[in-house]
């Protein structure tokens, strides 16, 4: 199953790189980046997986033009999303929401 998280900002600068070198990430909200942008991809992405026991992992697209960051959630085996996604939501909202105009979850 797959969940798309589009996440409309305002403000200068990445909100993925904010996020990607932010220490609460993972000490606070038990979220760990894993990797970080591969040259040759077109867009700035990211993936982030849970300490906890929250199955998936989030890839995290920046669109610099439109200031929309892009989180795919991805869950294999039958999983549910709603762990991760409760904690990558939390996480934004704690650090992140002055800069938040919408979040809008779509599954797919």
């Amino acid at each position: 199953m797959q969940t798309v998280i589009q996440v409309i900002t305002t403000g200068r600068g990445s909100l993925r790189n904010k996020i990607m070198s932010d220490p609460q990430l993972e000490k606070k909200f038990k979220l760990v980046p894993t990797e970080h942008q591969r040259p040759g991809r077109p867009h700035g992405w990211a993936k982030i997986h849970s300490a906890r026991e929250a199955h998936g992992v989030i890839n995290l697209e920046w669109h610099s033009r439109t200031g929309v960051l892009i989180c795919r959630v991805v869950t294999k085996s039958g999983n549910k999303p709603n762990s991760i996604i409760g904690d990558f939501i939390d996480y934004l909202l704690a650090r992140h929401q002055s800069r938040i105009l919408a979040i809008h979850i779509m599954r797919r």
